[in-house]
Order: C-alpha cells, then structure tokens, then sequence
C-alpha cells in the first residue's frame, strides 16, 4: 500500500488528537507547540541551577561541573514547567506508545538547535549518533526504543551515522524516578557495555536520550563510551529538568 493512503486509513482507523488541546488531527497543533519554550541557549550539566553558558563557548560546562566526562548538553526543553513536555515524553516512552512522537520530539530538537546556533557544521564533523540503550524487556514490550527513535528522525535533518545496538544495556536495573542522585548513580554502575569498540574509537559522540535528569545515565554511558575511544561525548535531550 501506498505510503500516503497507508497514513490515511490510519488516521481514519485510529484518529490522533493534539496532547494539549484534544483537537482532532495531530498530536501537537501548532498553537500548542508555540506555548513551549524552546530554548535559545546552552546550559552546562548542573543539575541543579545549570549556568547559561556564553555564546560561542566550545565546551559545555562551567567550572562546577567541569570534571564531568560528558562535553556538554543540549536540550530542547525543561521538563517540570510544561504539562505538554511531560506529555509528549509519557505517550512516547510509555501506553500508548506512540513511536511517530519521535518525529514530532525531533523537530523541536533541530529547533533548539538552530536557535541556540549549533548547527555549524565544524561541530558535527567525524561524529556519530549514539542512543541511550533501555532494557530488552521494555523495548519488546514499547517496539522499540524511543532514544533511538529519537536519534533517526534527528539524523534525517543532520545526516550522520546512528549507531544502534553497540552500546547496551547487560544489567536490569531498578526505576531511577524514586531515587536520589546519588542512589541513581550506584544503580547505573555496570550497566551498560559496548559491543564494538571500533566503531565508536576516535569519534565524536552524541548520546541522545528522551530526559536529563540528574545526568546519572547519560555519565554512565559517557564513561563507558570514553572507555572504548570515543574522542569527545555530549548529550541531546529533549527535555531536562532543573
């Protein structure tokens, strides 16, 4: 069947309504994406009170969190303020599993990006898209996994490699929404590993993830991405809080 009357019979079956104002068509209507605050700046990795980092700075920490393997992040969105954000993020990671979401999540991204002018193309050379893993019993259970997701409609605007299954997840680990940050990072150690080494050795990463929330997983990933050769790692989030 035809791409397009594939997509019709869909929305006829299974029509979509905006996560914000119910408005049959869409799941986000344009006058409810103008509402969310798309941010125009870098911020560093602090979780708490991050700093507006200076325009045309080429590491993305300030002297608090400097020590930190990961580079720098970029985020699109914050998390707490907008029912909206927490909606999208809810209906792509959990039921009902909406995976076209991460079209819609993406686009806003490269909007973030452009605003906060760091689509110059000398800070994608020799990089790679690399998504953060989730565990093989909720990825069978969502489809699929919604960071990788994110990372393929990403890289339709910015055409780099996404790499996909290398950097795993071989240790079940228990739900990090109830833990402190410090419970959040003892739960994430070992939890992660690397496949092959070769295809990461010498590269740019770019760790993409759905939140950044205390930093503790993508840290973890970082490390292990360092630890296999990576030259330099940073994160894309859609959303964080702080």
């Amino acid at each position: 069947m035809d791409k397009t009357l594939k997509n019709f019979a869909l929305e006829l079956l299974f029509p979509s309504f905006c996560l914000g104002c119910k408005v049959e068509g869409t799941f986000l209507c344009q006058d409810c994406k103008a509402t969310l605050e798309i941010s125009e700046y870098n911020y560093c990795l602090c979780s708490k009170d991050p700093q507006r980092l200076p325009a045309g700075q080429t590491i993305g920490k300030c002297s608090r969190c400097r020590d930190k393997v990961l580079a720098g992040l970029y985020s699109a969105l914050p998390y707490k303020e907008r029912v909206l954000t927490k909606n999208l993020i809810h209906n792509l990671k959990y039921e009902p599993y909406v995976k076209s979401l991460a079209r819609i999540c993406a686009t806003i991204i490269i909007e973030h990006l452009a605003l906060a002018k760091n689509l110059e193309p000398a800070l994608w050379e020799s990089s790679v898209f690399v998504p953060v893993p989730s565990e093989k019993s909720k990825e069978k259970e969502r489809g699929y996994n919604q960071s990788a997701e994110l990372a393929k409609e990403i890289a339709k605007t910015l055409p780099l490699p996404v790499i996909t299954n290398n950097l795993i997840k071989i240790k079940k680990t228990a739900p990090q929404m109830k833990l402190s940050a410090a419970e959040r990072a003892e739960n994430l150690k070992g939890a992660f590993a690397i496949k092959k080494p070769a295809e990461i050795a010498g590269r740019k990463v770019f760790l993409v993830d759905d939140v950044y929330t205390t930093g503790s997983t993508m840290a973890e990933c970082a490390k292990i991405l360092k630890e296999a050769g990576a030259k330099q790692i940073w994160g894309i989030a859609f959303a964080r809080e702080g």
